[in-house]
């Protein structure tokens, strides 16, 4: 075997494409030297997405099997149990506390089910108008400057603003999350990619996390409003619904992931279309491309770069056998490139119709927060371009985040020219 996919690569974040090409042409379905199985066509990751038997709970991998130095995840019952008040009222300091993201039905569906209610696609509808009015507002002040990092000025305070407001966090305490968050987003990779300095902020993240909310949901069950936070709370008082560890990590969960694979589709997305004037044009000239274009650049851009399963049975695919007890890597962003599922797929068409990209995942896990991250790029980048006669990189080279599960940009340097 030629070539295998090894995620400490540093091109795994930099510039995977290259290799993602050579997988699926040499070895599309292997297993690597570190214990894990890759799966990189878009047939089969789509097959594996879809199957049952492919589960979410790194508990379920054989220990026989287990890859080397494998870790089974952002620690959070850990990290919880560490949480000095926490340990008071959690019934016993061994329950699983991990977030419904790593974790299997009947659990994740009580868990998503909770939530799921304000992520439907006519609830994300109703934020559109204040969505759009915070785009204005970063817009204008953006604009105002001139030189702009469009990640800090913009791709990243849109969605974190939108998941704050519905969760009902302060805007006064937004702040203070984007160093946690990129701590969790980071800690999404392999354990054995992260030094001990990066797992201790990993660790760190989610007991400041936890504190933060704990004090937080606690004004909210004395003081109940609207927002989703409130909704969480008075769930937990229902009993039997949520357990104290529960309703943090799901906080948590949806503050990290409700703005993480936004920020990285706004970001990136704007990059690739400065990349491609001639699809930026196009998309100047007829406004009516909105959602094929946003699809076209979550398939293009990949925000999610891979996903893991562990194998509850033997799962066979295009060329062999998954086998029971496994870990397998799903290679998204190889799938979304594979020549067999999409027409030239190294270009970037923002008028793309036929256009079934895994960018947020198939069956039960799929991503709740899809409709969210469609709707906030679908507003931000239009109106960015409609209100600039100009967006020119002060930098042609870029740099990337070490992260190889989200993948995102350090930063964006931009000049704005207002319309």
């Amino acid at each position: 075997m030629s070539v295998v996919y090894d995620p400490a690569d540093p091109q795994s974040s930099s510039d995977p494409w290259p290799l993602y090409r050579r997988i699926r042409e040499e070895a599309p379905l292997h297993r690597s030297p570190r214990g894990f199985w890759v799966v990189a066509r878009h047939a089969d990751c789509h097959a594996v997405l879809h199957d049952r038997r492919a589960s979410s709970d790194a508990l379920n991998i054989d220990p026989a099997l287990q890859p080397e130095d494998f870790g089974i995840g952002p620690g959070a019952t850990e990290a919880l149990s560490e949480f000095e008040g926490l340990q008071k009222s959690l019934t016993s300091l061994e329950e699983d506390n991990r977030p419904f993201l790593f974790r299997d039905p009947p659990d994740h569906t009580r868990l998503r089910g909770l939530v799921a209610k304000a992520f439907t696609p006519r609830m994300v509808d109703a934020l559109r108008v204040r969505t759009t009015e915070i785009v204005d507002e970063l817009i204008t002040a953006a604009l105002e400057k001139g030189d702009v990092d469009a990640m800090a000025d913009f791709a990243y305070p849109l969605p974190v603003r939108v998941i704050c407001e519905m969760l009902g966090v302060p805007l006064a305490d937004q702040d203070r999350f984007k160093e946690w968050s990129h701590a969790l987003s980071r800690g999404l990779d392999p354990d054995f990619l992260l030094p001990e300095a990066v797992k201790k902020e990993r660790f760190d993240a989610i007991l400041n996390f936890a504190a933060y909310f704990f004090e937080l949901l606690a004004d909210r069950r004395e003081h109940p409003g609207s927002d989703l936070l409130s909704q969480l709370a008075l769930a937990e008082e229902a009993g039997d619904t949520l357990t104290p560890g529960e309703l943090l990590s799901t906080c948590i969960l949806l503050l990290v992931a409700g703005h993480e694979t936004t920020v990285n589709l706004i970001g990136g997305g704007l990059l690739a279309l400065l990349r491609h004037p001639e699809q930026l044009a196009l998309w100047r000239a007829d406004p009516g491309l909105d959602r094929t274009a946003i699809e076209e650049l979550l398939r293009f851009v990949s925000p999610v770069q891979l996903t893991g399963r562990a194998l509850l049975s033997d799962i066979e695919v295009t060329d062999g056998v998954l086998p029971k007890g496994a870990f397998t890597f799903l290679l998204i962003g190889s799938a979304n490139r594979d020549p067999d599922a999409f027409e030239r797929p190294e270009e970037l068409d923002l008028a793309r119709k036929d256009n079934r990209h895994l960018g947020f995942g198939l069956g039960i896990h799929h991503c709740l927060g899809a409709p969210l991250a469609r709707m906030e790029a679908q507003v931000a980048l239009p109106a960015l371009l409609r209100r600039c006669s100009d967006i020119s990189l002060a930098d042609v080279s870029v740099t990337y985040r070490q992260n190889v599960v989200l993948r995102g940009l350090v930063d964006l340097p931009v000049h704005l020219t207002p319309a």
